[in-house]
């Protein structure tokens, strides 16, 4: 297994890490998220909402930095990565809302209430973020 291969794998362990993002005074701008990890894809699913720091700071500027701590404190994973951002939520039944059903299924299981799920997903102008790997770091 390469340097690399073990990398991705330690990312299916865990859907807690931090995003950092480029403000426009090009400071960092730090957010706790949790998020899906496809390792044969390379990609992260976050659900955020449209008005989030993180959000406008990604609408200007694609380039994210993702660090998903290890089980101790000298294990962890940085991900430099390109961000792309659904639609927000305009419907129960359209396709961003599908796509947060299944993020939050891969995260915390089965919802008690679907259609409630869908209508605060509408509600709360919720997207998806999506973080393609571009390249990884970490022990």
């Amino acid at each position: 297994m390469t340097e690399q291969d073990r990398l991705l794998a330690s990312l299916k362990d865990s859907h807690r890490g931090v995003l950092a993002t480029i403000r426009r005074d090009s400071r960092p701008q730090v957010s706790n998220v949790v998020h899906t990890f496809d390792p044969k894809t390379k990609l992260f699913r976050i659900s955020t909402t449209a008005d989030r720091a993180k959000t406008r700071n990604l609408r200007r500027d694609p380039r994210a930095t993702y660090y998903v701590p290890g089980s101790d404190f000298w294990k962890f994973v940085v991900a430099d990565t390109a961000a792309e951002l659904t639609a927000v939520a305009q419907t129960p039944d359209d396709a961003v809302v599908d796509e947060l059903v299944e993020v939050y299924r891969e995260i915390g299981g089965e919802h008690p209430d679907w259609d409630e799920y869908r209508a605060e997903m509408v509600k709360e102008q919720r997207l998806v973020l999506r973080l393609h790997v571009l390249s990884l770091y970490g022990k």
